[in-house]
């Protein structure tokens, strides 16, 4: 279905990022791949979602915290694939901490890649998708983006700043053939979730498993983690045709965390 697309997925390597990276490669799409730490074994993980498919896989390790590194990372998507067809904003980062003791500098840092980087791709992606009158914007919002949780301050207000963007995003282009939808998880077993659940078993006493089942009680219903796989498959469809109407919407994958 995207044979011939290129995707640039941000925060790529691991989790969420990756498992849309690898849904995208399977339907035909090039890939960039972006982030920190080990690049090949994603890479590999990509290659062999493609099945062969003569799709190409690319890596840009820019820091999104950094205007000039996104710029930098454009330019290579462009010299390399001509242009960026499918843009997923996925990158993102934690603190957890009460409004009053919340680090500035943490602040500053999850706002600048949670938020202020989605803006940074997106303005840079737009003029070759209006071009080109195709173009698909994907934003990974969270929950988060939908309702509030103590202590997460910075993650909140950037997560409902990246439903604002992608409403915006969307209302302005409302008449082409580019779309820019949210999507929503509640909990997903990520790296960054996996921190939460070690520091709950820690806190209480518990296993791992009892942890994580305290965890999905606070919040999801469904008592059950959405997956990276899950979460790839939406996004597979919100790049079909059948979604060329979906517009500017937050779509929650929440276990019915938001419906509460």
């Amino acid at each position: 279905m995207l044979k011939g697309k290129t995707a640039l997925i941000t925060g790529s390597t691991s989790g969420i990022g990756l498992g849309i990276s690898k849904a995208l490669a399977r339907q035909g799409a090039n890939i960039v791949l972006n982030g920190f730490g080990d690049v090949e074994g994603p890479r590999a993980e990509v290659l062999a979602a493609m099945q062969g498919n003569g799709a190409v896989v690319g890596y840009h390790g820019a820091d999104m915290s950094r205007a000039a590194d996104i710029a930098d990372m454009f330019a290579y998507s462009t010299a390399k694939f001509g242009k960026v067809d499918i843009l997923v904003n996925n990158a993102g980062i934690q603190h957890v901490a009460r409004v009053e003791d919340f680090p500035v500098e943490r602040w500053d840092a999850i706002i600048a890649i949670n938020l202020s980087s989605a803006f940074h791709t997106t303005r840079l992606a737009l003029p070759a998708m209006q071009a080109a009158q195709w173009g698909r914007i994907i934003n990974l919002a969270s929950v988060h983006g939908l309702v509030g949780s103590a202590q997460k301050s910075a993650y909140v207000a950037a997560k409902h700043g990246i439903v604002g963007l992608t409403k915006v995003t969307a209302l302005e282009n409302a008449t082409t053939g580019i779309t820019c939808n949210a999507i929503c998880p509640g909990w997903v077993l990520t790296p960054l979730v996996q921190k939460q659940v070690d520091a709950k078993a820690a806190e209480h006493g518990i296993s791992n498993e009892d942890a994580k089942k305290l965890l999905l009680g606070e919040k999801e219903p469904s008592m059950q983690f959405t997956t990276p796989e899950e979460l790839g498959d939406l996004a597979v469809f919100f790049c079909s045709p059948g979604a060329n109407n979906v517009r500017g919407v937050a779509w929650n994958m929440d276990g019915g965390w938001a419906a509460q």
